[in-house]
């Protein structure tokens, strides 16, 4: 087993390599406006890290979001393709859950992104491993009291830290390949299918449709 795995949903442009049993290497470049230009380097200078190429690889595993629409896309697509190429599986596996199998806790708690219009991207989990609701979008304010007595993990719960009031920052904000990698690593070994590389959104893109435009027809 080698897995590729990619992340592009938060501002962090994150790719790991993993041979089933451990982490071979990793970057994490942290700019939410250039993902495009720095995936496919990434990829690149990962693999030389650990030795192997992409011929090597036998399945690409990508973070499904949430997260919005134009960083998302560039690691579905981009994944998307590497797999057409190389005829290997493509997993798809919810962004948060990098977050929450990286913060290693073993009790509830809650992990929460950045979804810009003041409004986060959040999850609950049992422990690291297991996710018991979500994932959803909403203000921070109007889900305070559900979240209030959970340790919080992520960017979304540093920003809005009145609603959040047990932030851990000590523990990753923003998804990790790496992490992403390894919990693919786990389900697979167990004899686990991993879903499709289905993006969830959640919400319409920023981007519309100019609207009460008038054509201009040139003679």
């Amino acid at each position: 087993m080698l897995l590729l795995a990619m992340d592009t949903a938060t501002p962090a442009v994150t790719v790991a390599v993993h041979d089933g049993a451990e982490v071979l290497a990793s970057s994490d470049e942290v700019d939410a406006r250039r993902h495009g230009e720095l995936l496919l380097p990434a990829v690149d200078r990962v693999l030389a890290a650990a030795s192997r190429s992409l011929d090597e690889v036998t399945a690409v595993v990508v973070g499904t979001g949430p997260g919005p629409y134009t960083g998302l896309r560039v690691g579905l697509a981009t994944a998307a393709a590497l797999g057409a190429a190389r005829a290997i599986p493509v997993h798809g596996l919810c962004s948060l859950d990098s977050i929450a199998w990286a913060a290693g806790l073993d009790e509830p708690f809650v992990v929460a992104t950045d979804a810009r219009r003041r409004e986060v991207y959040w999850a609950r989990y049992a422990d690291a491993r297991t996710r018991t609701g979500g994932p959803a979008v909403d203000r921070p304010d109007e889900i305070a009291d559900r979240v209030a007595g959970l340790p919080a993990v992520g960017a979304g719960a540093r920003l809005y830290a009145a609603a959040f009031p047990r932030l851990r920052a000590d523990l990753p904000e923003h998804a990790s390949a790496a992490a992403l990698a390894a919990l693919a690593a786990e389900r697979l070994a167990a004899g686990e299918a991993l879903p499709e590389p289905r993006p969830e959104y959640l919400r319409r893109p920023d981007a519309r449709v100019p609207a009460g435009y008038k054509a201009v027809i040139r003679a």
